[in-house]
């Protein structure tokens, strides 16, 4: 994260159905819940599953705009793999940081081309990233708990643990009590379930 602290960056990329727009939100939540300076900006949403959907989320001080300029990301959160690729234009070498569900979905928005391998996605991103990692979140998830879609809520639990974010982690567990309270012990699951398996499932 960046040395002096005063903002961080996250964008957040993925499909329709991921959850995006609620990892979003627990991400700001906690934020506030520390009393850092939130802003939080959908860039585009479609409402449809399988549809690219975006979001970025600023923490810090004097934030004078919801929306993150070109190559100022901090950290690129990438729920599915193809769509990392579309981030690169906020992404820089200089501080980049990408952490990418192994996870693969077919998007319209690719069109009838063949989709690109995760070595291949990796090459891509290279010139625009200080550093890359891949997480099979989805993959870990379904297997231990039976849902896939507790993915994002594993990814930035992990996140928080791994210090890519500067939010405690008990601030994120809060901010999804608050966030999704009816499905508040299932998702507490996946937040304990990054607690023991995240870091020894990055790459």
């Amino acid at each position: 994260m960046k040395k002096n602290n005063q903002q961080f960056n996250i964008v957040l990329s993925g499909v329709g159905g991921q959850g995006l727009i609620t990892l979003g939100n627990i991400i700001s939540e906690a934020g506030f819940l520390e009393g850092k300076e939130v802003k939080m900006s959908e860039l585009h949403g479609l409402s449809q599953r399988g549809g690219s959907v975006a979001v970025q989320v600023r923490i810090g001080k004097d934030l004078s705009s919801p929306l993150i300029a070109q190559g100022e990301a901090d950290l690129v959160l990438a729920m599915e793999r193809n769509e990392a690729l579309k981030s690169c234009h906020y992404a820089s070498k200089n501080k980049t940081i990408f952490l990418i569900n192994d996870f693969e979905i077919y998007s319209p928005s690719f069109g009838n081309q063949k989709l690109p391998s995760l070595d291949k996605i990796i090459s891509e991103i290279k010139p625009f990233s200080k550093k890359n990692y891949t997480i099979k979140a989805s993959d870990i998830v379904q297997k231990q708990l039976g849902l896939g879609v507790l993915a994002g809520i594993f990814m930035i639990s992990g996140a928080a643990n791994e210090k890519l974010i500067p939010i405690k982690p008990l601030s994120i567990l809060k901010a999804i009590e608050l966030n999704v309270p009816c499905d508040f012990d299932l998702n507490k699951k996946a937040f304990l379930l990054a607690k023991d398996n995240f870091k020894k499932g990055l790459k």
